[in-house]
């Protein structure tokens, strides 16, 4: 990868301009209004969080789905109440982001009353970034966990086979600002594996530890990297997540596991991704203020302990992402042109605008 390729121009778009042609383009594919403002919604936010990995750039892989008959754009999630405080949600193969979105509903819904509640959700596709579902919760002032499974990309620790997904871990409780809960999402692997879309999309090599080739060797070609493995974070205990999360989110759910969940990249047949979803009523024990207090007494603990040599700043989880989400709502979310173009390539197919740089 050439240098010049990796300091490719950025083009900025606004948030409301990415929600617009996000929306058209889901229309035009046969997605109702209400479900298209909400894929809009939570992958710009993917976007605005610096998570661009997880951002619009998702869109062509969702829509071949599509065209491929492979996910359905006009599926509506069925719920179903086994106790008070567990639900099970059918997403229908549809959006993922839907499935989701009602499964979190239904178990804040729960936690209202009983304290608790909690959803598993078979039948579903890629949620994007696990983050909006945990904010989900934070805005109806609940902690929460938010587990899903994902396509083959790690070795089980030992292996050398793509076997477990890059399957993101996500939890969250309210702040004492409103607008900056504790927000952890996280994969359990050294990187994302959407980082590597997004350094191939770019023309952009990656570090050499993230990966290895598929001759078992570690990489900084993103192309190499997605024909070999990922690699787990702390070897055999991002392995170990990795596993949890395909037994809360696939074996419980009743979705596939043990690496038969297909990729968002792959449109030859549903993906048939789980999830797995948990509410939290934080004011069980005391006050919903006491509460919000003790999160900013651990907050100022946690920013403004010693530093080690050369740190500048110590950041709260999920604070960095915040700060980045402030800055680009101002200045707009950074594309180079060949996402602009895969972009503009889908909205001719149904006929809307292109998309509109800042």
């Amino acid at each position: 990868m050439s240098a010049k390729a990796s300091s490719s121009p950025r083009i900025h778009v606004a948030a409301s301009e990415a929600k617009r042609l996000v929306q058209d383009i889901l229309r035009g594919n046969g997605v109702s209004p209400a479900h298209a403002a909400l894929v809009a919604r939570c992958l710009v936010a993917a976007d605005l969080r610096g998570v661009d990995s997880h951002g619009i750039n998702r869109l062509p892989s969702y829509v071949a789905r599509i065209r491929q008959g492979v996910m359905n754009p006009s599926a509506q999630p069925v719920l179903r109440h086994v106790t008070p405080v567990v639900a099970h949600v059918d997403g229908q193969n549809g959006f993922g982001f839907v499935a989701a979105q009602r499964g979190m509903a239904a178990a804040i819904e729960a936690a209202r009353t009983y304290g608790i509640g909690m959803a598993s959700v078979s039948r579903s596709n890629h949620f994007g970034m696990s983050a909006w579902v945990a904010q989900q919760a934070a805005d109806a002032d609940m902690m929460s966990l938010v587990f899903t499974n994902s396509s083959p990309a790690l070795p089980a620790w030992g292996g050398k086979s793509r076997l477990m997904g890059v399957s993101p871990i996500a939890c969250g409780a309210p702040g004492k600002r409103t607008d900056r809960p504790f927000v952890l999402d996280m994969a359990p692997s050294v990187a994302a594996r959407g980082k590597i879309y997004k350094a191939m999309r770019r023309g952009e090599t990656i570090p050499p530890d993230w990966a290895l080739d598929a001759e078992g060797k570690p990489t900084d070609d993103p192309a190499a990297a997605l024909r070999g493995v990922m690699l787990p974070m702390g070897g055999p205990k991002g392995s170990g997540l990795a596993i949890m999360m395909d037994v809360f989110s696939g074996v419980l759910s009743g979705s596939a596991f043990a690496g038969h969940v297909t990729g968002p990249y792959d449109a030859s047949k549903p993906a048939d991704v789980g999830h797995f979803l948990v509410a939290i009523k934080p004011d069980l024990f005391m006050s919903l203020d006491e509460f919000r207090d003790r999160m900013a007494y651990l907050y100022q603990r946690v920013v403004g302990s010693d530093k080690a040599a050369g740190v500048d700043r110590i950041y709260f989880p999920g604070e960095i992402e915040q700060l980045t989400q402030e800055e680009r709502e101002k200045t707009g979310i950074p594309f180079v042109q060949a996402e602009i173009d895969a972009l503009n390539e889908e909205a001719a197919r149904v006929g809307v605008d292109h998309v509109r740089a800042v």
